[in-house]
């Protein structure tokens, strides 16, 4: 079994945003043609610290480069104030024929960019080709330092983006960063009404309140589209008011999502018009008139395909280690029977 440490997977995902964003548009794309198993994730939430919760998705995606695993991730607020990482995670890939483990690999930095991914592929589409300048991320964590990597991948001429966080000063610090990385694009800390009066917005944070009610932002630009990545930040009157698309309507309505909460208020999922396997390479957008709400639950296929990537490209460049006796050995009753036969 090939082991990827963190800095083997970072080392092999240097350069490969392309890559990634095709992997996770195929995903989609198989996911959308039936060509995947997907169950419902499991929540383990231990008694303390609060608010915390590990999840697994286990999942097979089908093509040509059939694959197959677990993701194995814990997300644990309390860390932030610690000065660690909220989350952390594992991707195990198994063997097609015999269910094998094939490899294990650190999980946090292919599930931050499966998820940025699949943002920027649903701004992309959602906008229907159309330029967008100005872009608003609502929370300065892992996610939307990825997410802000790949909307220059789908929005190449962006030019400003707005940084909010309820931790004073934390904006103000990633701009300076970001400014460095990114000479273009102007970038500036602001509070929520200055990130919502962006063309695309992207709501990454830790909390769970349901707190954001776009009513309140009045000044928000026809068309606008907002990806809500952390699922329980928006208001249900906020989903319902809003055109939603998400990525499987069976993972999305559940586990006390916005959607999911919208539903329980309105006793029906119609305010949910389509998932995003339907819309990729829609050349306009959606006609509507309403605010583009992108709600993904976070689909265990899109890991696998990354890992898959990552993991190509760390064999190419002999990155990881190969570890024996992760494999059951052989069965003795067996061998001793072929024994006795030959």
């Amino acid at each position: 079994m090939r082991i990827l440490g963190r800095d083997d997977v970072d080392a092999a995902l240097k350069g490969l945003d392309p890559v990634v964003l095709d992997a996770v548009r195929t995903a989609y794309v198989l996911h959308g043609q039936g060509h995947s198993q997907v169950p419902f994730s499991s929540f383990l939430r231990p008694p303390a610290p609060a608010g915390s919760r590990i999840i697994s998705l286990p999942a097979y995606l089908g093509g040509p480069e059939p694959v197959m695993g677990l993701k194995w991730i814990s997300s644990f607020p309390a860390n932030v104030e610690r000065g660690l990482q909220r989350a952390s995670s594992v991707q195990i890939l198994n063997d097609l024929h015999t269910g094998y483990p094939t490899a294990l690999m650190e999980g946090s930095r292919i599930s931050a960019s499966r998820t940025a991914a699949s943002a920027a592929l649903a701004a992309g589409a959602l906008h229907g080709g159309r330029r967008v300048r100005t872009a608003g991320l609502i929370g300065c964590g892992t996610i939307n330092q990825r997410v802000l990597a790949f909307l220059t991948l789908t929005h190449p001429e962006l030019e400003t983006v707005v940084l909010q966080d309820v931790v004073p000063g934390r904006a103000d610090v990633l701009a300076a960063e970001l400014e460095s990385e990114y000479p273009r694009i102007a970038f500036r800390a602001g509070d929520v009404g200055d990130a919502l009066a962006a063309e695309t917005v992207s709501i990454a944070t830790t909390d769970s309140t349901y707190w954001l009610d776009l009513a309140g932002y009045p000044a928000r630009p026809a068309g606008q589209v907002i990806l809500h990545l952390s699922l329980r930040d928006l208001s249900t009157a906020s989903v319902l008011q809003a055109y939603n698309v998400v990525d499987d309507i069976e993972h999305a309505v559940r586990e006390q999502t916005s959607l999911h909460k919208a539903e329980q208020e309105a006793g029906h999922r119609e305010f949910v018009h389509a998932e995003i396997a339907s819309v990729l390479g829609c050349t306009e957008p959606p006609a509507t008139g309403r605010t583009v709400v992108f709600s993904p639950f976070g689909l265990g296929v899109l890991d696998l395909a990354v890992a898959q990537a990552v993991l190509r490209a760390a064999t190419e460049a002999g990155l990881g280690t190969e570890a024996a006796g992760f494999d059951p050995g052989s069965h003795r009753v067996t061998a001793a029977l072929l024994g006795g036969a030959a």
